[in-house]
């Protein structure tokens, strides 16, 4: 970890843009001249914005699965052919394009292929460096209807290491964690990334539009104060070619402070207004001032830790099999896992 300095203030955007859901497709050919223009939009829609607001932007968050949608009751098959993108391939290459261009780091989120696992698919958020370079890479860890790491934990982590779990990266704008989407509302997944030293969580969400407190804007805000994190989160600008009406999700792109207070916040529809200033510097000071506060220095983690051992709610490796070989899910299987959970729990008198 770096000692302490303070860097300059710089500006982050959420950006709120339309997702083209590729579901419409027919195949991966179609998918992907689609996810081609969706890049080519929102480079643009990039670079108007900088020059709106002004050269001192130094992050931009784009929302959840921006270049496909998500399944809407296609196949493992299907959806890994059509809307997974490779790991170092041309998407990557021209999201990294517009990072050099713009002077930016660029987080986003993807469903991305991974030849260690054959036939799945992992939800993946990411950040690209100004030089386009991909410096994090997370995986969703937690989803209720996609494969994720920890369905497959123990051949995951023989590959790539544990840390790779909950990575943070060290970069000139602070350091930087991701939080995909629906996990804002799991405090663990926030607090392991801030105890491993992130201090601005880059979330990028498709959620539900509403006037109304929803619970991940709830959350939000919770994970900011109780890590003593900024989080810069990225909504939907609705979501075109799909059943589900476009402005289900819309609305909300928020940057909040480490002190839990909304700095900016877009309406609806298509918006670069949810950007603010970042002081990485003033952070930094106030997570070393003594006081009630201070709520990382509070952490009795090894109580925690005793409490929850030994209890296992979801288990890890469900889609292993007895010779660490990968299953692979139909859309009723996470149904009945699901199912399953909540029965054991209930017999256990748990629920």
């Amino acid at each position: 970890m770096q000692p302490f300095v303070k860097p300059d203030p710089y500006m982050a955007m959420a950006l709120q843009t339309t997702c083209f859901a590729v579901n419409i497709d027919d195949n991966a050919t179609s998918a992907r001249a689609r996810m081609a223009r969706s890049i080519d939009r929102i480079g643009a829609q990039i670079m108007a914005a900088k020059r709106f607001v002004g050269p001192d932007v130094r992050l931009v968050v784009l929302p959840e699965y921006f270049l496909t949608g998500f399944p809407f009751g296609e196949t493992a098959a299907v959806w890994l052919d059509k809307a997974a993108i490779d790991m170092a391939g041309p998407e990557y290459e021209a999201l990294g394009g517009i990072a050099r261009e713009a002077n930016i780091f660029l987080a986003g989120n993807a469903y991305e292929r991974d030849g260690h696992f054959p036939g799945l698919y992992f939800q993946t958020s990411f950040i690209l460096d100004p030089s386009g370079a991909l410096i994090l890479r997370y995986r969703r860890l937690v989803s209720l209807f996609a494969p994720s790491p920890y369905d497959v934990y123990d051949r995951y982590v023989g590959i790539y290491g544990v840390d790779a779990l909950f990575p943070v990266v060290d970069t000139e704008i602070g350091r930087l964690a991701a939080i995909a989407s629906e996990e804002i509302l799991y405090p663990e997944i926030a607090r392991a990334h801030a105890i491993r030293g992130a201090e601005l969580f880059v979330h990028s969400s498709s959620e539900v539009g509403s006037v109304l407190p929803s619970q991940k804007n709830i959350a939000k805000l919770a994970r900011a104060f109780e890590n003593l994190t900024y989080v810069v989160s990225a909504n939907s600008a609705g979501i075109e070619n799909i059943a589900i009406p476009k402005s289900s999700t819309d609305g909300g792109s928020k940057v909040i402070d480490y002190k839990g207070t909304i700095l900016a916040e877009s309406g609806f529809g298509e918006s670069m207004v949810a950007y603010a200033e970042i002081h990485i510097g003033s952070l930094r000071q106030w997570r070393r001032r003594p006081g009630m506060p201070n709520m990382l220095s509070r952490q009795p983690l090894g109580l925690w830790a005793d409490a929850l051992a030994n209890i296992e709610i979801q288990p890890r490796n469900s889609l292993l099999d007895g010779n660490g070989q990968i299953r692979i899910p139909d859309p009723a299987w996470y149904a009945a896992r699901q199912r399953q959970v909540i029965d054991t729990l209930h017999n256990a008198g748990r629920i």
